[in-house]
């Protein structure tokens, strides 16, 4: 057993990982939404988000036979996702700042998001997730995987006054940020009437 960042304890060998598809991939979208609205209402997301919206952005991993979604279970119960998508098939305003890199869309994956419940955080499934990831970037002839993090003022009234970021994890892995490869995404924040523009920092590496 392992402790969890909640301090709870786990038995990695008692959780299921893995790449959900066809009717599999259909029953956890649900799930998946959950798992977003949870967690990314948290710091530094903030992301007051809508069952109605989930469901509609998620049925791109449906339909996409390049997507992958990953489904980590503990007793059955849905307890982390990661997904993942070509470049080229998500956001525009994702894939123009590569453009202007050089480096063709088409070539990277794009690690759309990694989330866990907070009682599974820090016992080795964000490694499972990258792993599944690169491996589906090299099945698909991928060169490059990337994300994006996003980025918030220091001075934020919303920042906790003890937070650990994933930043030293994902450096650990390989990964390191682009300078001058933001996106930008709207979104509406906890709190707030309207969505808002929000910056968001790329991160990649070559395989």
């Amino acid at each position: 057993q392992r402790l969890g960042r909640a301090g709870v304890a786990v038995n990695l060998s008692d959780i299921q990982v893995r790449a959900l598809q066809g009717a599999e991939l259909e029953a956890a979208l649900d799930g998946v939404a959950e798992l977003r609205i949870t967690v990314f209402r948290d710091w530094p997301y903030l992301y007051d988000g809508s069952r109605e919206y989930e469901r509609e952005y998620l049925q791109t991993y449906r339909d996409n036979p390049g997507a992958l979604l990953v489904g980590a279970f503990h007793e059955g119960k849905l307890i982390g996702a990661s997904t993942s998508t070509p470049m080229e098939d998500h956001a525009p305003e994702f894939a123009a700042p590569f453009r202007a890199l050089g480096i063709a869309p088409e070539m990277i994956l794009y690690g759309a998001e990694s989330v866990l419940l907070r009682p599974y955080r820090g016992i080795g499934l964000g490694h499972r997730f990258i792993d599944l990831r690169e491996g589906h970037a090299r099945a698909l002839g991928r060169t490059h995987v990337a994300f994006c993090s996003v980025v918030r003022p220091e001075d934020h009234p919303a920042r906790p006054a003890v937070y650990r970021s994933n930043d030293a994890f994902w450096r650990g892995r390989g990964y390191e940020t682009l300078p001058g490869v933001v996106a930008r995404f709207s979104w509406k924040d906890l709190g707030e009437a309207e969505e808002t523009e929000k910056a968001l920092q790329f991160w990649m590496r070559a395989l």
